[in-house]
C-alpha cells in the first residue's frame, strides 16, 4: 500500500478500491462486533445469577479470537503481510473442549484480542465509516449534482447547500472530482495506517518469536555441552584417577610398611581418593546420570538423600518428561535444597508435586526462618530465566519467620519412557 501511494500510477491501480473496501468492510464488521459484545455482556450479566449467563460471558471473552482471525484476513486487502509468527495461540496440551478453553483463557493473546475487539467496536469502525463518507461519499455526491439537477431541477449537496443552476451544478461536479482525487490518497493513507495498527496489535512479532527460539536453542546447546563435559570427565579424568588410585594402592603393598616412603604413598593414596570423590561429586552436579537414566522423580529422590537437611519427597510422575523440562526442574530442586541447607536454618524440607493439566508443578517447602529473596544472592535468578525459556514460572514466598515456599510450573507433555531421551 505505501509503495503504491508513492508511485505515479496509484489512481489507475486497484489500491484506491482496496482501501475503500478495507475501510467499508471494517465499518460493517465493527458494527456487528459492537452489537455482539454488548449483547453478550448484557445477557451474560443478567443471566449470571442463574448460572446460565456464565457460558455467555465465557463466549464473550473469547469473541476476540474470531474477530482477530477475520482482521488478519482483511489485512490482505491492503497488502499488509502478517509475518510468520502466527497468531500467538498455543496448541492445547490435551485434546478436548475443556483443555482448549483452559488454554485460551490463560493466554495473554486471548485477552489482547478481546481488547482489540472492544476497541474495534467502540472506536475504530466509526472512524472507518467517517473516513469513507467524507473522503468518498461527499465528493461522489458532488459529482452527481448535474444528474440530480437534470432530474429534479435542484440538488442539495451534503445537506448543506442547494444547487439549482447549471453553472453551480457543473462547478460542484468539478470540485467533487478534485476532492475525489485527493480523497483517494487520503483513504489510502488511512487504510494503510489502520492496517498497520491492526497488525501491531494482533500479530506475533517475528523478532520476539525468533528471540524465544534462539533462547531455547541456547538452552539446548548448553545442556548438550553439559552432557559432553560430564561424559568426558567420567570416561577420561575419572578413569585416570581410578587407575592412579589403584597403582598407589599396589605400590603401598610392595613398599616397606615403615619409613618415609610408606607415609608418602599413603598420603598420595588418600589424596587421590579425595580427588576422585570430589570429581564424582562435580560430575554429578554437572548432569547427574540418574536424571538421564531414570528421570526426574528418581533424580529428586537422590538429591533429597544427599541433602544435609532431612527432605520428604512426595513427587509422582507417571511418565518421563521432555529432557529440557526434567533438567530445569532438577536443578531448581537442587539449588533450592542447597539454599535450605546453607541459609534457612530449617530442620526439615518437603518436595512435592506432579504433572496435571499439561503442567509440571513442583513445591519446595522448608520450616526455616524465612526472609529469602531471589534478588539477593539465593542463586534462583538464573534458574527463573531458565524456567521462563520453557514458558514456565518460578515463584518464591518467604515471609520473615517462615515457612519458605518455592513454586515451579512448566507446561509440558509427558513422553513415552521407551523413547525418552537417554532412557
Amino acid at each position: 500500500m505505501w509503495r503504491a501511494l508513492s508511485g505515479r500510477g496509484y489512481l489507475a491501480s486497484v489500491w484506491p478500491w482496496r482501501a475503500v473496501a478495507y475501510l467499508t468492510s471494517g465499518a460493517l464488521l465493527g458494527a456487528v462486533v459492537l452489537v455482539a459484545v454488548v449483547c453478550g455482556l448484557v445477557a451474560g450479566g443478567v443471566l449470571a445469577v442463574v448460572l446460565v449467563g456464565l457460558p455467555l460471558l465465557v463466549l464473550t471473552a473469547l469473541a476476540g479470537i474470531p474477530v482477530a482471525a477475520v482482521e488478519r484476513w482483511r489485512l490482505r486487502m491492503v497488502g499488509v503481510v502478517t509475518g510468520t509468527g502466527g497468531d500467538g495461540h498455543r496448541v492445547p496440551d490435551r485434546p478436548g473442549l475443556r483443555s482448549w478453553l483452559v488454554t485460551r483463557l490463560r493466554e495473554a493473546v486471548t485477552w489482547r484480542e478481546l481488547a482489540y475487539a472492544v476497541l474495534f467496536g467502540l472506536v475504530l469502525w466509526p472512524l472507518d465509516a467517517l473516513a469513507v463518507v467524507l473522503a468518498a461519499g461527499v465528493p461522489l455526491a458532488m459529482v452527481a449534482v448535474p444528474v440530480l439537477v437534470a432530474a429534479d431541477g435542484e440538488a442539495k449537496v451534503a445537506k448543506l447547500w442547494t444547487v439549482d443552476t447549471w453553472a453551480g451544478a457543473f462547478g460542484s461536479a468539478a470540485l467533487g472530482l478534485v476532492l475525489l482525487v485527493g480523497g483517494a490518497y487520503v483513504l489510502g493513507v488511512l487504510a494503510g495506517a489502520r492496517a498497520e495498527l491492526a497488525r501491531a496489535l494482533l500479530t506475533t512479532k517475528d523478532g520476539v518469536t525468533e528471540l524465544a527460539r534462539s533462547r531455547v536453542r541456547l538452552v539446548d546447546a548448553f545442556e548438550a555441552e553439559r552432557r559432553r563435559i560430564e561424559r568426558d570427565l567420567h570416561d577420561g579424568a575419572q578413569q585416570r584417577l581410578v587407575a592412579l588410585s589403584m597403582t598407589l594402592g599396589l605400590a603401598r603393598l610392595d613398599a616397606p610398611p615403615d619409613g618415609p616412603l610408606a607415609e608418602q604413598l599413603a598420603k598420595a593414596h588418600e589424596e587421590a581418593g579425595q580427588a576422585l570423590a570430589e570429581l564424582r561429586e562435580l560430575i554429578h552436579g554437572i548432569h547427574p546420570k540418574v536424571l538421564a537414566d531414570y528421570g526426574l522423580e528418581a533424580a529428586v529422590a537422590d538429591a533429597a538423600d544427599r541433602s544435609p537437611v532431612p527432605v520428604d519427597v512426595d513427587l509422582h510422575l507417571p511418565d518421563r518428561l521432555p529432557q529440557p523440562v526434567e533438567s530445569a526442574a532438577y536443578f531448581v530442586v537442587s539449588e533450592a535444597l542447597a539454599n535450605v541447607a546453607r541459609h534457612s536454618g530449617a530442620s526439615r524440607a518437603v518436595v512435592s508435586g506432579g504433572h496435571a493439566d499439561g503442567r509440571l508443578t513442583l513445591h519446595i517447602r522448608d520450616d526455616g526462618r524465612g526472609g529469602a529473596d531471589s534478588a539477593h544472592g539465593t542463586g534462583l535468578t538464573g534458574l527463573a530465566d531458565r524456567v521462563s525459556v520453557l514458558d514456565g514460572r518460578l515463584g518464591l514466598t518467604s515471609p520473615p519467620g517462615g515457612p519458605t515456599l518455592l513454586r515451579v510450573e512448566i507446561p509440558c507433555r509427558p513422553t513415552d519412557r521407551a523413547t525418552a531421551p537417554s532412557a
